[in-house]
């Protein structure tokens, strides 16, 4: 199978509120990337392929919120992959800080910044 991702992914174990149109609910996020997320199903959380919803979480030991609102793309194994469609400034430079951070390789994240821009999803 052809890897379609476009985005480097990054390992990211941290807890976070998941909030649908049905309800808020607690997750787990398993990796990151700038265009979504892999997390955990949330118990009770009955997905829907592009149901729109938000994802918050805190950076581990700090006051630094990341705000995302996403859209379900797959479920799968008691997983759910999700899509970000939109991310305000500040969440979005964390969001790159920390990936920088885990790439280690600046030239991989600009070139991934340059095709959000021209991204039509």
């Amino acid at each position: 199978m052809k890897e379609r991702r476009r985005f480097s992914r990054v390992i990211f174990s941290n807890e976070a509120q998941f909030m649908a149109s049905s309800g808020d609910f607690s997750c787990e996020i398993l990796d990151l990337s700038l265009n979504g997320a892999l997390l955990t199903l949330p118990d009770g959380y009955v997905p829907l392929k592009n149901d729109p919803a938000s994802l918050n979480f805190y950076l581990p030991g700090s006051d630094i919120q990341i705000t995302m609102e996403i859209e379900v793309r797959h479920v799968e194994e008691g997983h759910l992959g999700v899509h970000c469609r939109q991310i305000d400034l500040d969440s979005v430079t964390h969001l790159k800080r920390l990936i920088e951070l885990n790439l280690g390789d600046d030239d991989i994240l600009h070139r991934e910044l340059e095709q959000l821009t021209y991204d039509d999803d």
